[in-house]
Order: structure tokens, then C-alpha cells, then sequence
């Protein structure tokens, strides 16, 4: 478990300058409920023959935390993320740039904010365009699509 908190803090680190880069975000809305759209996330990854890598409740986590940081607005009725990664795919990516390390894992987020309960949305950080990205990005982009229930 401990291997586990440390790669994933150490994934974040390397995501990190990515988000500040301002990469862009691709989303979709769904109609469907929240659960349903986490479940097809979950299940169009595992389809592909790829392994969920991990599953985050990041929803659950900014509830339980809400009070230990003062916060007073509630974002989310729920939250998640799922990161899996592709060793063919990945490869590609990172023959043509070594530092696309930064990119892997893909991550594919679902939520529900509390704003608009009732409107789920799916989405993924988008890869810079350019040689093997491209296939990431097309192959992030169909998961969402059959995620929202546009497949």
C-alpha cells in the first residue's frame, strides 16, 4: 500500500506541470446517472485490454477533508478518476519524446457537481498534438465518447 501512495504521488508530481501548462481539457455530458458513467469509464478501458491501474474517489476525499481545510463550499456530489496506461501505446509516445513520461498514466475523471446535480460529466487532460499523442488522445477521447453514451 505503501508503494502504491508513493507512485501515485510521485505520477502526481510529474502530472503536475502539465496542469500548469494549461493543457487542455476535453469533456462530455452525459444524461445518464453518475454511477452508470463511472461504471462505462471503468468497463470501456477494461474492454480495450487495458488495467485500471487506480481507481480514485476524489469526491469522497475533498467531503472528508471539507472541515480539516475550512472549506465552505461543497464542489461535487461525486467525483472519480481512473488511470491505466497502455505498454504499446506508451512506448510510442515515449520513443518519440522521452519526457512524455510525464503524460502516463492516462487518466480518464467523471464527475457530478454540486451545482447541477443531474448533469454527469466525463472528460480527459489532452495530450499535447504531435506523433504518438495523437493516438492517446484518440484513444482517450473514444473512451469518453462511449462513456457519455455517444457509442
Amino acid at each position: 500500500m505503501k508503494r502504491l501512495a508513493i507512485a501515485f504521488a510521485a505520477s502526481a508530481f510529474l502530472i503536475a506541470p502539465a496542469i500548469a501548462a494549461g493543457d487542455d481539457v476535453v469533456t462530455k455530458q452525459s444524461g445518464d446517472s453518475f454511477a452508470d458513467v463511472a461504471q462505462a469509464v471503468s468497463d470501456a478501458i477494461i474492454n480495450r485490454g487495458y488495467t485500471i491501474d487506480y481507481h480514485g474517489f476524489i469526491g469522497e476525499m475533498l467531503k472528508r477533508t471539507a472541515a480539516d481545510v475550512g472549506a465552505k463550499t461543497e464542489l461535487y456530489e461525486d467525483a472519480e478518476f481512473f488511470t491505466f496506461c497502455s505498454a504499446v501505446l506508451s512506448r510510442r509516445v515515449m520513443e518519440g519524446d522521452i519526457g512524455d513520461i510525464a503524460y502516463c498514466p492516462y487518466v480518464v475523471f467523471v464527475y457530478e457537481a454540486a451545482g447541477t446535480p443531474g448533469e454527469v460529466t466525463v472528460g480527459f487532460r489532452k495530450l499535447p498534438e504531435g506523433g504518438a499523442r495523437d493516438e492517446v488522445n484518440a484513444l482517450l477521447g473514444d473512451i469518453v465518447e462511449e462513456a457519455a453514451g455517444g457509442m
